[in-house]
């Protein structure tokens, strides 16, 4: 079936299939979006590797910031840069409770996964795996179903957030088996058989990435799975030999093995449920939390309760517009909901940081991990402090019990540990985002000291720099004011990268100062400020673009700004990266030669095609505009930017998701504001695309932009009204927005020639 023919079927589906009323925002929040490989163009002149062109999503089922999402499995294995589920594959091998970091090029880890099968036992799961079509496949974030054609199953799943339940619907006569494969790439996974207890236990190790990558992180998924009807046969498997009537198997360490357990039901045409404790502190806790959320099998239960959760999540952004653009809306903010991850039991136990053990209790918050922050710092964490302050306060409190149990502020932490997966120090960017706008409900004062370590302080331990902790090449950045090329930076994933780096510390830095001076720290404030400059030192005046510096201050040589890839940038280009200064943007503008210079490269940069929208670092740029005095070409790209980059199709994301932020970006700019500069409290104004957005805030706020004669071809502000004031600043402030109220903007063909342009309308900075 067509891919357009199979989205307007699936969509009809999925309005027939959702229990709620045709307007609810989940009804239009389509989950496949992103799990084929882009086909925009700018995707494929800059990605330089088959990787980057793909969203890297799947259709996950759970609330939002799940512990355990579950989705279909087509790909059987935790390896990094390999999705559970891809559009294109036309067999389904089970149905996973994932921990896959939402849309990244990274690996899933302590996960299960639950096939059904008729007939002959099939335990390999490429062996196993059923044919399915599309057309018989409904995806939503509260409900996934497909028919398992080669077996004649129905199956169906729903969650809540540590919990998955599962309906098989066996429709054949052969003899009915349910199996549970722990997908423990090294071999080392763990099941048992309670036929008394009508139940399956087990668990899958975790291991690390990047910075002690294949090292026991210290903790494990374990999972409990209770059965609503007897089996009356049961064993385990290891690869393709089965051992019935035994209970329990653990891996033997071997690569690659694929070893579970089964039970069967008969030969009798019937439904069987199936529901699914998880945890990451043991089996007895996985079977407390499934004894909390799920006490028993009611099935359409937790699936109207899920809808009903998502309809409140996705309800505090209310969107009036076409069915398409609701589509393309809804789908990015669900996107922006999976991560990051829920990681405490329902009785508030939880792992350690960076090492697992001892078991420990959040005494009341919950725990949060999975942040992806080199991504999400730029507009998915100030969407979730936007819209849920009281879930951000537990994550900046789950970021602050990371560094006192580690001892250092994790930079990028995911799998429970320290990873120094990218460059860049952005947890001090979301904490000092937080603390701006309201969210002070987390131990700042303990925060900051954790902060300042990373800022001031390198790590001199060679093991634990080694394992992650520490701002990578402190000593040279503060040494020089730049980390120069004879720094290779060799203990980082990303090893290198230096003008990136530098550029990356100096907004961090600033973001800090921010939270430096609201505490009182002022010596820390003055001191950091001036490093915010440090951008200085790695744009080159003389060519107005970022370039690779040395120890004795010489340029690279060989400088081309286009090329796709410079060993000194960070996954672009030397010209993307020029525009990487969101703290100081009037002072970018004077280095590269004036006003004049600045906008001429950003027109450069857009007309011929060196701007990438798939990677992060060129996210900010399109508003760049506005702090120009021409927020008509702001508004120009934007609009260009969505209709080009974004689709509701699989192949409708123009590059790897990465913890929510390519949706982010999307659902901010739809609605037509966007965070240029996190640590903050402003939000530079683009192009709307609704007729009306209501930000419902949880203060009981509601605030409203409302356009008039928009479409995709007005796209221009006209004119503006604050309150029923004229309003001419191209931003508003967070107070603005948390305070309610109305933003009218009428719309037009062609730039208005006053609005946003004068001296003071542009967006504040350094």
């Amino acid at each position: 079936m067509p891919i357009r023919a199979f989205f307007l079927f699936s969509l009809a589906l999925l309005f027939v299939g959702v229990n709620t009323h045709a307007q609810a925002p989940i009804t239009y929040a389509n989950t496949l979006i992103g799990t084929e490989p882009a086909s925009a163009g700018s995707a494929q002149r800059h990605s330089t590797s088959g990787g980057e062109l793909k969203g890297q999503t799947m259709p996950a089922v759970g609330t939002p910031y799940a512990m355990t999402q579950w989705t279909p499995q087509t790909q059987a294995t935790e390896t990094k840069c390999v999705s559970p589920y891809y559009f294109k594959d036309t067999k389904i091998q089970g149905f996973r409770g994932t921990h896959w970091l939402n849309g990244g090029c990274v690996q899933d880890y302590g996960t299960a996964t639950i096939m059904a099968v008729s007939g002959d036992l099939k335990t390999l799961p490429q062996q196993r795996a059923s044919r399915f079509t599309h057309d018989r496949e409904i995806a939503t974030p509260a409900y996934y179903s497909v028919e398992l054609l080669d077996y004649e199953i129905k199956a169906e799943m729903t969650a809540t957030a540590r919990c998955g339940i599962l309906r098989f619907n066996f429709k054949s006569n052969g003899n009915h088996t349910i199996l549970l494969e722990p997908n423990s790439d090294e071999g080392e996974g763990f099941v048992e058989i309670f036929p008394e207890k009508g139940e399956i236990v087990g668990y899958n190790p975790v291991h690390r990435i990047y910075q002690g990558s294949g090292e026991p992180a210290g903790f494990s998924g374990y999972f409990v799975v209770q059965f609503d009807k007897p089996f009356d046969q049961y064993g385990t498997w290891r690869d393709d030999a089965i051992q019935a009537n035994t209970n329990a198997a653990i891996g033997s360490k071997k690569r690659s093995e694929s070893m579970g357990a089964y039970v069967s039901f008969g030969t009798k045409n019937q439904a069987v449920t199936v529901r699914v404790g998880t945890s990451f502190t043991s089996l007895e806790a996985a079977r407390k939390n499934l004894e909390a959320e799920m006490p028993d099998f009611d099935f359409e239960k937790v699936k109207k309760a899920n809808e009903s959760i998502w309809n409140q999540a996705l309800g505090k952004m209310t969107a009036q517009g076409s069915k398409e653009d609701k589509t393309l809306f809804y789908s990015a903010l669900y996107r922006t909901k999976l991560t990051p991850r829920l990681f405490s039991d329902a009785d508030g136990s939880y792992p350690s940081f960076a090492g697992g053990k001892p078991i420990r209790n959040t005494n009341g918050i919950d725990y949060y991990c999975d942040f992806s922050l080199w991504d999400t710092f730029r507009s998915a964490m100030p969407l979730h402090i936007l819209l849920e302050p009281e879930k951000a306060n537990s994550m900046m409190q789950s970021l602050t019990i990371k560094a006192e149990q580690g001892g250092w502020m994790p930079i990028f932490p995911c799998w429970n540990s320290y990873t120094a997966a990218m460059v860049g120090d952005h947890v001090l960017s979301t904490m000092a985002d937080a603390y701006a706008k309201g969210v002070r409900g987390f131990d700042v004062e303990k925060a900051y000291k954790y902060l300042r370590k990373n800022a001031f302080e390198p790590n001199t331990d060679p093991e634990s720099y080694a394992a992650g902790q520490g701002r990578r090449a402190l000593d040279s950045y503060l040494k020089y004011n730049y980390v120069p090329l004879e720094d290779n930076v060799l203990e980082a994933f990303h090893k290198r990268e230096q003008t990136s780096r530098t550029l990356e510390y100096a907004y961090d830095d600033f973001c800090l100062s921010t939270l430096a001076q609201s505490l009182g720290h002022k010596e820390d404030a003055a001191l950091l400020r001036r490093r915010a400059l440090n951008y200085k030192n790695v744009i080159d005046p003389g060519t107005g673009y970022a370039r690779g510096r040395h120890a004795d201050g010489r340029w690279s040589a060989d400088f081309d700004p286009f090329v796709n890839r410079a060993s000194f940038i960070t996954e672009g280009s030397p010209a993307q990266y020029t525009f990487f200064v969101p703290q100081d943007v009037a002072g970018l503008m004077q280095h590269v030669g004036g006003r004049k210079a600045f906008v001429d490269k950003l027109d450069t940069l857009f007309q011929q095609n060196y701007y990438w929208h798939g990677n992060e670092p060129n996210h900010q740029i399109a508003y760049l505009y506005a702090y120009a005095g021409e927020p008509g070409k702001t508004q120009k790209q934007v609009r260009k930017i969505i209709k080009e980059e974004y689709g509701t199709t699989p192949n409708g994301l123009s590059g790897n998701e990465d913890g929510g932020q390519m949706s982010a970006w999307l659902a901010f700019s739809m609605a037509g504001l966007y965070p240029v500069c996190p640590g903050t409290p402003n939000y530079v104004l683009g192009s709307p695309v609704f007729g009306e957005m209501a930000l419902k805030l949880d203060n009981g706020k509601t605030f409203k932009i409302t356009t008039k004669n928009n479409s995709d071809d007005a796209p221009y502000i006209q004119s503006a009204k604050l309150n029923g004031k004229v309003f001419t600043k191209t931003y508003l402030s967070h107070e603005q927005l948390t305070a309610g109220g109305e933003l009218v903007l009428v719309m037009g063909k062609k730039p208005g020639n006053k609005w946003g342009t004068g001296k003071d309308d542009v967006p504040p900075g350094f």
